[in-house]
């Protein structure tokens, strides 16, 4: 049975990092002692040891530890062994290529799928989609394929912003980016602005937080989603 919490950010304006999310995975992860963490998205180019320091300090606020992923010689066992999986999220273009560089796309969806507890943050939660196509990062580096872990039936937009109709930028919204992908493409995206996340229970999903996310569906008005719903069956 899955169960995940895929959030938009870590980090929403005037909080420190994961500090508004903080309550929520402390009874996400409530038997949970230590969670492994997937730092391979590397924001702003850190180390993987700087940002599993970073993930481990908020976390030693709820008595969990974090481990990297990096500090074990078999990646894949350490997924298989863990109870918990944490994936930080930085550029998803070099999160993915690294998940394929190490062959490790499939293991995590199988033991998320049986039961291990996913929490993702930003390109964290960009793979929990069927692709990595509707990410904003900038492509650094080329993965071997934008499949990524198909563990919810659409897609999402991480940090989706709404066209600031003061703004005197003419340049193209989230909203053109995402009709671009369907031009091509028939999934749902789901924009998922910041402070909000999606937590799943194995076919369940909930949008949670205090603001409404908007989805998209090819050849469609786009519609906005209350807080405390989602259902994507009827899409």
């Amino acid at each position: 049975m899955k169960k995940m919490i895929i959030a938009s950010t870590s980090t929403i304006y005037g909080s420190e990092y994961l500090e508004y999310i903080l309550s929520t995975l402390q009874e996400f992860f409530k038997d949970i002692n230590e969670v492994l963490f997937i730092p391979y998205a590397r924001p702003s180019g850190i180390t993987y040891d700087e940002y599993t320091s970073l993930a481990a300090g908020v976390f030693s606020k709820i008595n969990i530890s974090i481990k990297g992923i990096h500090q074990f010689k078999d990646p894949k066992k350490a997924i298989e062994n863990a109870r918990a999986i944490f994936t930080g999220g930085g550029n998803t273009f070099e999160l993915v290529t690294t998940l394929y560089k190490y062959d490790l796309m499939d293991i995590i969806k199988n033991t998320v799928e049986n039961g291990t507890l996913y929490f993702g943050t930003s390109a964290g939660s960009n793979i929990t989609c069927k692709t990595m196509q509707t990410t904003n990062d900038m492509p650094i580096i080329h993965p071997p394929s934008f499949k990524t872990l198909g563990l919810i039936p659409f897609n999402i937009n991480a940090h989706y912003l709404d066209p600031d109709l003061n703004s005197k930028h003419k340049g193209e919204t989230r909203e053109t980016r995402i009709k671009e992908f369907h031009t091509y493409n028939e999934l749902p995206v789901l924009g998922l602005r910041e402070g909000s996340w999606l937590e799943v229970n194995d076919e369940t999903i909930i949008l949670k937080g205090s603001l409404t996310a908007k989805l998209f569906c090819k050849s469609k008005e786009a519609i906005e989603i209350k807080s405390g719903e989602l259902n994507y069956k009827m899409w």
